[in-house]
């Protein structure tokens, strides 16, 4: 608080001496003009006297004044309504500053030869002083507000616009701003900036620690931010302190979003999603460098319809490949990816393909037609319970299916094959955790067998807006009136967005030497508790009181906490930031070809009982294996 008041108190900045030297040279004309006035013209040599020896401090006394009530705390281009108030304010000062210098500090300035004495300043030269003061710092105000273009726009806005604070000084901040006064029929006034560089101090109203001062102050209807990079705890920050005022708060889209949409700011400002503020700071890396490596490439999506299938063909296709094969069995999906590349977008280099990736012919043939030369491998079932309901097609599916396709990749020389894998293939305790923890082991056998082909796996979390998360579920039972149901009050997972998902899995693809299993840095873990409060809070409403939050338990296999790496693995860094590579020893092929041979065989009697017990006996096993491996060469399990 301290430092604060201290920085408030006099917050003279070099960008305010143009505007302290303006505002002295008018002091000083408002001053003599008030004497002019007062004696039409002819002022006698007593007041002439008085009027020199009074001048300088009638300058300094003023501006102290001026910096005292904060009129120098922002540029004039941001002038407001309540800084005409400040106006106001610092001229009534600076008069009484200057009736107490000449009645206290000197109370007799001049004698004449006469005996004369000029005790004090005409009322009436006080009175024009404040007068024409006033009407000079107004005026050269307004006069900069036009010239800038604010002042113009708002004679056109509608009387019912609505004030908004602008959050974040930069490129996106003055282009939203230039936007906003071009199109008074969007109805916002802005009335400041806030923004945290150093640099831009005393051009805004204040930083975001000062956000709940400035909204005091100010009184916007609306807070803007506009800062598509944005970090969570940012835009945190801003709602936290705007929801205690009941101020809506909007945010331009975010990086992600913006290199998919295009068009005017302005117009794409939406309400601030959890996902907005759940996510942890986002790494900023240009598609084009990071999927350079894919230009020009005939490139193969599996899953191409669902949530990361979908988001790697969008990217994919701005880094200009020489064909895009989408692969789905769902034509729903399909139809939806590829209507939205070639219809909306107008790229000409998609082929939509309906193929079962569990269909090992079908695959060859779709192969052989496109011949692709990096494989993105996301299809795959990942709801958990789901999953333990029906063990025999979550084998089949993520397992079995992908064992085939790193053959097929293999076979027809794919430069590279990338396994989208998730954090519960990691000491799996579910059959959709062991089928992805196999897929893993699928892969990296592969790359013992095919020396043309660099085999990698990517895992991450949850992802932020999947079909399934918990995120549209929490959602879903807020708009239906809750109860909010919570498996485990001190329950974590990690999260992370789609988009930045998607970006460091392809980025993953160009560090594959063979082998590899990538894992992605996803920040802090967040307790699902805390989340579910934040969404109820978010729509407007209390927790416990007007949403009820129900603890229902853990189902089987449902972990408290995941995890990245498995306890025989160490996490090692990579060229890439927020990449880490799992470093394990290496996996015997003969295990794997051991492990795909059973339960390939208890998936063909169709034993789905025997086949999850066999999955999470092989799946722990693996970490057996490879512990011994240290001292030995491991060996199937009998």
């Amino acid at each position: 608080m301290r430092r604060r008041l201290r920085t408030a108190a006099f917050p003279i900045h070099r960008h305010a001496l143009p505007q302290l030297a303006l505002d002295a040279g008018l002091v000083a004309l408002a001053y003599y003009l008030a004497y002019r006035l007062r004696f039409d013209g002819g002022i006698p040599t007593v007041y002439m006297d008085l009027f020199w020896r009074t001048i300088a401090f009638a300058i300094v006394g003023s501006l102290l004044c001026f910096i005292g009530v904060g009129m120098y705390r922002h540029w004039m281009r941001y002038s407001s309504q309540r800084e005409y108030l400040k106006i106001a304010q610092g001229v009534l000062l600076a008069v009484l500053a200057l009736i107490g210098y000449v009645a206290v500090v000197q109370p007799q300035l001049i004698s004449t030869g006469s005996g004369f004495v000029a005790r004090s300043i005409p009322t009436g030269v006080l009175t024009l002083f404040g007068l024409l003061l006033g009407a000079m710092l107004t005026g050269t105000r307004f006069l900069v507000h036009l010239a800038y273009g604010q002042g113009l726009n708002n004679l056109r806005t509608r009387r019912d616009a609505r004030s908004v604070l602008i959050v974040g000084a930069g490129d996106g901040g003055h282009q939203l701003l230039h936007e906003l006064r071009k199109s008074p029929e969007l109805g916002y006034r802005p009335v400041g900036f806030i923004d945290d560089d150093p640099k831009k101090k005393g051009m805004v109203l204040g930083t975001t620690d000062d956000l709940a001062e400035v909204l005091e102050d100010v009184e916007p209807d609306e807070v803007l931010i506009a800062i598509p990079s944005a970090p969570g705890a940012l835009r945190a920050k801003v709602v936290s302190a705007c929801r205690a005022r009941n101020i809506t708060v909007r945010t331009m889209p975010t990086v992600f979003e913006l290199l998919q949409t295009g068009g005017a700011l302005a117009r794409q400002l939406r309400e601030v999603r959890i996902e907005d503020v759940l996510g942890r700071d986002p790494v900023r890396m240009e598609i084009e460098s990071v999927g350079g490596y894919l230009t020009g490439s005939s490139v193969l999506v599996t899953g191409a319809g669902g949530s990361i299938g979908s988001e790697l063909c969008r990217q994919i296709a701005r880094v200009n490949p020489s064909v895009l094969v989408l692969v789905d069995n769902g034509e729903a999906n399909l139809f939806e990816i590829e209507r939205e590349l070639v219809g909306e977008r107008h790229i000409g280099f998609t082929k939509a393909v309906m193929a079962d990736v569990r269909d090992e012919e079908r695959m060859r043939e779709v192969f052989a037609d496109f011949r692709p030369e990096v494989v993105f491998h996301a299809a795959a079932y990942k709801h958990v319970g789901l999953m333990e309901d029906n063990p025999i097609e979550a084998v089949r599916n993520n397992a079995l299916a992908t064992r085939a396709l790193t053959a097929v990749a293999g076979d027809y020389g794919v430069r590279a094959f990338v396994l989208v894998s998730t954090d519960k293939a990691v000491a799996p305790a579910t059959v959709m955790g062991a089928s992805k923890a196999l897929a893993e082991w699928a892969v990296e056998a592969a790359d013992s067998s095919y020396e043309k082909t660099a085999f990698c796996a990517v895992r991450f979390g949850n992802v932020l807006g999947s079909s399934g998360s918990v995120v549209p579920i929490f959602r879903r039972q807020i708009q239906q009136g809750g109860p909010v149901t919570v498996t485990d009050p001190q329950m974590t997972r990690f999260f992370m967005t789609i988009p930045e998902a998607v970006q460091l899995v392809i980025r993953s693809g160009s560090l594959a030497q063979g082998g590899e299993v990538y894992a992605l840095e996803m920040g802090d873990p967040v307790r699902i508790m805390d989340l579910a409060q934040d969404m109820i809070s978010f729509s407007g409403l209390e927790p416990g009181r007007d949403i009820a939050i129900e603890i229902v338990g853990r189902r089987h296999g449902e972990k408290l906490h995941e995890e990245l790496f498995n306890a025989y693995e160490r996490p090692e860094t990579t060229a890439a930031k927020k990449i880490l590579r799992a470093a394990r020893p290496a996996v015997d092929p003969a295990w794997v070809d051991y492990v795909f041979d059973k339960i390939g065989m208890l998936v063909g009697e169709g034993d789905a009982v025997s086949l999850a017990a066999a999955v999470e006996e092989l799946a722990g096993g693996r970490r057996a294996v490879v512990e011994a491996s240290a001292e030995s060469p491991a060996h199937p399990a009998s």
